[in-house]
């Protein structure tokens, strides 16, 4: 454009000149706004798929842990059963009581029964034992042609007991001593327990939860469909668990037609699958209010550009009209740093705060303004300062970045989780003008859905591991213990305990009287190994265990005879036993050389204990001690006396 007092007008040369000079800079600088535009927009996509991949996949590993958990202590409590089916045949009023109180202590089950080899129920945990037949059930006719001990997981079935719900069945086969076929135990599954628990996941409209049996057979879907339950063709099961019992990958839905995101992961221990399942725009909608964002921003900036060229074009020279518009862009930029989810705040080499952004407010509860000039420790809780202060140290230059979650005061004093990635700022020789960056987000909601399932899932392995009645570790957590310790130790003694008279007694005072005196007398034989490296459990029945590594068999009498005393000093009064009041016997086994593995271990503290109830009860054997010949012989003339019910093996 001419000027004014230009003796000469301006040729058309420069004026060409001029118009592609202000038409490149707008070309160019709107090629590069949308280049960093599609750049952020494909990596902030990238970012939330792979975030939402790594949200998929963490759940379905919670919920395969959480299935396999929720069969296994079934699987537990059923095994129990079976072994005790296998040699006796329980009273049905006591038995039926256990059973009941059994599903009561397992939130998962709707009911257990026990039904004979032609499949009908002889033991039930529901009011009124029912008086169908199982036997045209496919489990109970492969529990019959099968003459194995394993779990078997049915298809969702429909209740006979309650036509309106639906379940799953867990089963195991009872077999006799003779090997024959003796019935199944069998565990129903309501499948609004799994929904109840799934249902709490924010999955998005479209996301899906399922349990799958390992033959395609769908167990459990939520929500409910009413598309096809089979799903072995699908390349689920056709590809990628061929490949990997883990994994992730994008699908078109068999349920509703939608693209999703699936992730899935083999419950260890059984035959079952998780799948956990997200749509794509689900996954991508906060990515998508990004990108609006972005667009509007964008479209902000070459609305900018334009008007930036306009005016290079009217008045090219002109340094005050450059600054001006440098001075509102650089407005405009301050304005989406303060107007950000994320606090972005800069940190100068003395801890300092420099600058703040108005998210905090939204965020936290404060002041930007208030902050300015205060040490950045000041709002951070005290024992996560060293920590914070980790994180700048590990930076090793401009283009790294530290990331740390700490606890942060808010506004009113209350503490927020918060994820703070720090930068350096600039790249100096002199550490006192060193400045940081740093990007907070509140991540508290996370953190507390993160400290839930991990509390969820210590629950289930303690409740895995635990007897339900005496509180102390069950029989299969006792087994490995011994496993384990036996191969470890060259010194190893067990104990084994049983409660002299104890049917005389629960026939008096009856079962809640007999729980109670089970757990007073577990009490006694915990605190024997309480702060020790050995181990007390509930053996089965009123039969107790107490390994002791690296004890002598001395020693472990000592152990026995301590712990005997101190039931009998508890004066439990039991008018069916001679002396008035309930004792115990002991029978103990160490390790030597000839002992071949634990479970001979185990046999040679339950003859040690029988020879103790022979003799009289209310004492402890060693199996060292014992005359062997005697026992065996003393065994086949008193077999009867000692099989009242007091034994439980």
């Amino acid at each position: 454009m001419p000027h004014r007092n230009s003796p000469k007008p301006v040729g058309p040369l420069r004026r060409v000149t001029s118009t592609a000079v202000v038409i490149a800079f707008a070309l160019v600088m709107t090629a590069c706004i949308l280049g960093v535009m599609a750049w952020k927009a494909l990596d902030a996509k990238k970012a939330a798929l792979a975030s939402g991949s790594s949200d998929i996949q963490n759940l379905a590993h919670s919920l395969s842990e959480h299935a396999s958990h929720t069969i296994q202590a079934v699987d537990i409590a059923m095994a129990g059963m079976v072994d005790l089916l296998k040699y006796r045949d329980p009273d049905p009023g006591r038995f039926n009581r256990y059973l009941a109180e059994t599903a009561k202590t397992l939130p998962q089950l709707r009911g257990i029964g026990v039904a004979d080899a032609k499949g009908n129920w002889t033991y039930s945990s529901l009011p009124e034992t029912p008086r169908h037949t199982i036997s045209d059930r496919s489990y109970f006719a492969d529990h019959r042609d099968k003459p194995d001990n394993t779990l078997r997981i049915s298809e969702l079935m429909q209740s006979r007991v309650d036509e309106r719900s639906s379940m799953i069945v867990l089963s195991k086969r009872i077999t006799k001593l003779d090997g024959s076929f003796g019935g199944v135990v069998a565990a129903a599954i309501d499948k609004d327990y799994f929904n109840n628990f799934y249902r709490t996941f924010q999955l998005g409209p479209d996301g899906g939860i399922s349990l799958i049996r390992n033959d395609g057979a769908l167990l459990m879907r939520w929500p409910q469909s009413d598309k096809s339950t089979d799903l072995s063709k699908t390349d689920l099961f056709r590809k990628h668990l061929k490949q990997s019992s883990v994994g992730y990958y994008k699908i078109i839905s068999p349920f509703d037609g939608l693209v999703k995101h699936l992730g899935y992961e083999v419950t260890p221990h059984y035959p079952m699958v998780v799948t956990v399942a997200m749509s794509e725009d689900w996954l991508l909608s906060e990515w998508w209010k990004g990108l609006r964002t972005d667009a509007i921003v964008a479209g902000v900036l070459l609305c900018m550009i334009l008007m930036l060229a306009a005016l290079l074009a009217l008045q090219f020279h002109f340094r005050s009209k450059t600054e001006r518009t440098l001075r509102e862009r650089e407005a405009h930029y301050r304005l989406l740093a303060d107007n950000i989810a994320d606090i972005i705040i800069m940190i100068d080499a003395h801890s300092m705060l420099r600058y703040v952004s108005r998210s905090v407010e939204p965020v936290l509860g404060l002041q930007a303004k208030d902050l300015i000039g205060k040490s950045c420790f000041d709002l951070v809780h005290p024992e996560d300062r060293e920590s914070v202060m980790q994180a700048t140290m590990r930076l090793n230059g401009v283009g790294g970045v530290s990331t740390v979650v700490f606890r942060h005061y808010r506004g009113d004093g209350t503490l927020a989780w918060v994820e703070s990635k720090f930068k350096l700022a600039s790249d100096t020789s002199d550490p006192t003008r060193t400045e940081f960056l740093c990007v907070i987000r509140d991540v508290t909601e996370r953190k507390r859905m993160e400290d839930e399932l991990t509390q969820l899932n210590r629950r289930l392995t303690q409740l895995a591991a635990t007897d339900g009645l005496t509180g102390l570790t069950n029989r299969r957590t006792l087994d490995g213990f011994l496993r384990r310790e036996y191969e470890a130790c060259e010194e190893i003694s067990v104990l084994l305990f049983d409660i002299d008279n104890f049917k005389g007694y629960n026939d008096t005072y009856g079962h809640q009287a007999g729980d109670r005196c089970l757990q007073a007398v577990a009490k006694a034989i915990g605190d024997a190994t309480a702060n020790t490296s050995g181990l007390s459990a509930r053996y089965g029945g009123e039969e107790f265990a107490v390994v002791l590594p690296n004890t002598s068999e001395d020693d472990a009498l000592k152990v026995a005879e301590s712990i005997r005393l101190t039931v009998r000093a508890l004066g439990i009064p039991n008018t069916a036993s001679s002396r008035g009041y309930i004792t115990i016997s002991a029978g103990g086994a160490a390790k030597t050389r000839s002992t071949i593995d634990e479970a001979a271990l185990v046999g040679e503290a339950d003859t040690a204990l029988y020879e103790a109830k022979r003799l009289g009860r209310n004492r402890s054997i060693v199996y060292s001690s014992i005359d062997l010949q005697y026992v065996d012989s003393a065994s086949i003339q008193h077999d009867g006396e000692f099989a009242s019910g007091e034994r439980t093996h």
